[in-house]
């Protein structure tokens, strides 16, 4: 509903805000406002009975002509009212201040303004219940444009009309009659319900910021403080907030939702978890690529949500609550979470997106970013294509000032605010890229050598990087980037890092899947990841600059990894062609779970292989949410699409007998936290580690070598021998001898559970350690193929 300005009511024939720059506004005036936000036709009606004079004129905005008329009203006689006054242009978004709230935003290329409050009755009806056009003499400052409002703004939404050049061609998408989401909306509302179609099949509903109230209780965090582990002592479980629970069997009461993984925080605790990396939880929309499944017989689905909508809010979606108390429920709610999490030891880190938004190409919807200064937010060419270094349609302009100091503000707001512990960036590498119109001085406040670069061109010393990582809030929490981008840019080991960054291991990834599956010429590459990568972070000079993974989202689960040599993705209905080609797995002799049981034994061993060395690897091991059972995907390397079992942690395999390898998994976890030696400040050196092979000290490196076994000097545990046989072939190999101490079997791959990690309480085990009683006199040991041990120097009671 417009609103009366000076005597004065606006109002369009279209019901779209005013567009022109020569608006009739002025500040610190009473301006109507109804809760109940009355029609046009109703509100026609109680304007006739006042006017005196009307003016008619038409109005050019992008495409559209709209007819404008002017009415002067007496204000006294409309509902409700606003102190409307010139406002602040800091900070950006909507703030509460000196009794009011404040909105402040910044748009390079509008002509013209209007602020849009909606009632939550008004928003369900898809109806603007107050108009308030800026004027860009008085509520523009520089490039931001700004209003203070006072009133009763309480449970009320908001949003943006802009007016401008709608031109594609010269990268503007202006059009008066969208209303755009503010960049810095601190909670969104559109559909209260995950999956939920809106009225007439509509996938993009109009979606809207929530307008902080002095109302709003402050959350009471008990307390709360950052947990600040060292880095070298993180094991990270990456999670999917909606798939952890959603399963029937996690039986509990709210699930999908943030409530939900908190009634489930002490599995990963006894899985010995200490930090989890949140798939994305920023307000993203789930219906993004909505259509009928005919091969499951459900609908796709953006389930993954790496396709951000807004940067600030959690995804309200996530909540129990919905949209109910205009989304602070569903803030709290992330709040709870974090804060439950710290409470249990373990730490929280976000998956962030800054490399592209769900606004795509020139096709794509205009959402937010778009509409109120495309070319500024988004990296287009000259003639206004979106560059698409994300593989995801558009490309987010992060090295320009603006957009970099929003993404900084952003991330500061989810440490100070939400208190969560970190990051990790998704395609960190477009991040390093230049922006558009890149030039020194624009980035970094004077000319550059060797100035002349095309847009996108991966910078020595990107501003955007640089500003995170010597951020005085920043800097403290843990940076992790994925290294490299959908346009080929590869920086594994090459990430500008100011001493902060880790880096998500791909080479890692790659290299022990091959060596574990028994291929040729891997052994020395294996070594050097068990080292914590030196070949890539020796000039980093640590080894926790490496965050190692078998397995992660995207791709094949653990279990699927030694089940099937190819992908199979039919369900995504794509033909099978997306997802990765090149997976590095081993079905282990037969395709598909159906296989013979000596086939499912041998993929048991690979699993606590691959597991295996994930711990004693040095950096920072991550698992993959529920691979500690050995969840599997029915060989779909690539399940975005699916809000299904696919994705859904399964509670019931968990607790079946199945999950024998759960016990080995939160066994080995906690022998890793247990061993000073597994998680260095520095690479090892040979003070602490020896290479062997076959016989002590003569490790081989050789081509068709299958073979790895080292000592660690271990400050806990005396010494630990470790070995790996990725041979078909059984072998029988010799113990570096120790005199006074022997060697005590812990952990044997090839063993049945729960014989393959001995416990000091296992029943039995006596009787299982005799059983190696005739070899480990001799000091020697016998590995089966496709098998990792692990032995503890003791004292020999016999020496």
């Amino acid at each position: 509903m417009p609103i009366p300005i000076m005597g004065f009511f606006s109002f369009t024939l279209t019901h779209n805000a005013p567009s022109s720059t020569s608006l009739f506004f002025s500040q610190n005036l009473l301006h109507s406002h109804s809760q109940s936000g009355p029609n046009l036709i109703s509100l026609n009606k109680r304007v006739s009975q006042y006017h005196n004079t009307i003016k008619t004129k038409t109005l050019a905005s992008g495409n559209e002509i709209h007819t404008e008329t002017m009415v002067v009203v007496d204000k006294s006689q409309l509902e409700g009212c606003f102190h409307v006054s010139r406002g602040y242009p800091s900070p950006f978004g909507a703030t509460i201040r000196d009794g009011g709230v404040n909105f402040a935003i910044y748009s390079l290329n509008a002509l013209s303004a209007t602020l849009c409050l909606i009632t939550l009755s008004d928003f369900q009806d898809n109806v603007v219940t107050e108009y308030i056009p800026l004027d860009p003499l008085i509520n523009k400052t520089g490039d931001v444009w700004h209003v203070f409002l006072k009133g009763d703004l309480k449970d009320m939404l908001y949003g943006y009309k802009f007016g401008g050049k709608f031109s594609p061609e010269e990268g503007h998408y202006y059009d008066s009659s969208r209303i755009l989401l503010d960049p810095y909306a601190k909670a969104v509302i559109s559909r209260g319900e995950f999956g939920a179609v809106g009225p007439d099949a509509n996938c993009w509903p109009q979606m809207a910021g929530v307008v902080p109230s002095s109302d709003d209780d402050e959350y009471d965090w008990e307390g709360d403080l950052p947990l600040k582990y060292p880095q070298k002592d993180l094991i990270i479980y990456e999670m999917h907030v909606r798939g952890f629970t959603k399963h029937e069997s996690s039986k509990t009461k709210f699930p999908g939702t943030y409530i939900g993984v908190i009634e489930k925080l002490d599995h990963l605790k006894e899985l010995g978890v200490n930090c989890i990396e949140l798939m994305p939880c920023h307000e993203f929309n789930e219906l993004e690529y909505f259509s009928y499944n005919s091969v499951l017989g459900d609908y796709k689905v953006n389930f993954w949500g790496y396709s951000t909508v807004n940067y600030f809010s959690p995804m309200i979606r996530y909540s129990s609550a919905g949209i109910k108390n205009c989304g602070r429920d569903a803030v709290n709610e992330f709040k709870f979470l974090i804060k439950e999490a710290h409470k249990r030891g373990i730490e929280v880190i976000m998956d962030v997106v800054f490399n592209h938004t769900a606004e795509g190409n020139e096709d794509g919807p205009i959402i937010s970013f778009r509409g109120v200064d495309n070319s500024v937010y988004y990296m287009v060419a000259p003639k206004g294509e979106f560059y698409n270094y994300s593989g995801c349609g558009n490309t987010f302009n992060c090295n320009h000032p603006v957009v970099r100091q929003f993404i900084v503000d952003c991330l500061r707001y989810w440490v100070t605010e939400m208190h969560v512990d970190g990051f990790r960036f998704d395609l960190a590498s477009i991040m390093t890229r230049g922006s558009s119109l890149w030039d020194g001085v624009n980035a970094l406040g004077a000319p550059a050598e060797g100035d002349i670069l095309t847009v996108g061109t991966p910078l020595g010393n990107p501003p955007l990087i640089d500003l995170i990582s010597n951020d005085p809030i920043l800097r403290g929490v843990k940076l992790i980037a994925e290294a490299w981008d959908a346009a080929g840019l590869y920086q594994v080991g090459t990430f500008p890092h100011w001493g902060t960054w880790l880096e998500w291991n791909g080479k890692y990834r790659d290299t022990v899947r091959q060596f574990i599956k028994g291929t040729d010429g891997f052994a020395g590459a294996f070594a050097e990841c068990l080292c914590g990568s030196p070949n890539i972070y020796q000039g980093v000079g640590r080894p926790w600059s490496s965050i190692n993974f078998v397995c992660s989202h995207d791709g094949f689960t653990l279990a699927d990894l030694v089940t099937y040599n190819n992908k199979h993705n039919l369900p995504n209905g794509e033909d099978n062609t997306d997802g990765e080609k090149h997976n590095n797995s081993w079905n282990c002799g037969q395709e598909g779970e159906f296989a013979s049981i000596s086939v499912k034994k041998l993929r048991k061993r690979q699993m606590r292989n691959f597991f295996l060395s994930l711990m004693v690897s040095q950096g920072v091991p991550m698992i993959y949410m529920g691979d500690e059972y050995g969840h599997t995907k029915g060989g779909n390397n690539n399940t975005y699409c699916h809000d299904n079992y696919l994705n859904y942690f399964q509670w019931d395999k968990k607790e079946e007998s199945s999950s024998d390898f759960f016990r080995f998994c939160r066994l080995l976890t906690k022998f890793r936290q247990e061993c000073e030696s597994l998680g260095l400040d520095d690479f090892p050196t040979s003070d602490r580690l020896q290479w062997h092979g076959h016989f002590p000290g003569k490790p081989d490196w050789s081509e068709t070598s299958r073979f790895v076994a080292y000592t660690m000097v271990d400050s806990v545990k005396r010494e630990l021998y470790i070995a790996f046989n990725t041979s078909h072939l059984p072998s029988t190999i010799t113990l570096p001898e120790r005199p006074g101490y022997r060697w005590e079997p812990l952990v044997d791959t090839s063993k049945p559970t729960p014989y393959d990690f001995l416990t000091p309480d296992l029943p039995g085990r006596d009787t299982a350690i005799q059983q190696y009683a005739q070899f480990l006199d001799a000091n020697m040991y016998p590995m089966l193929s496709y098998s990792s041990i692990i032995l503890l120097c003791t004292p020999d009671e016999n020496a």
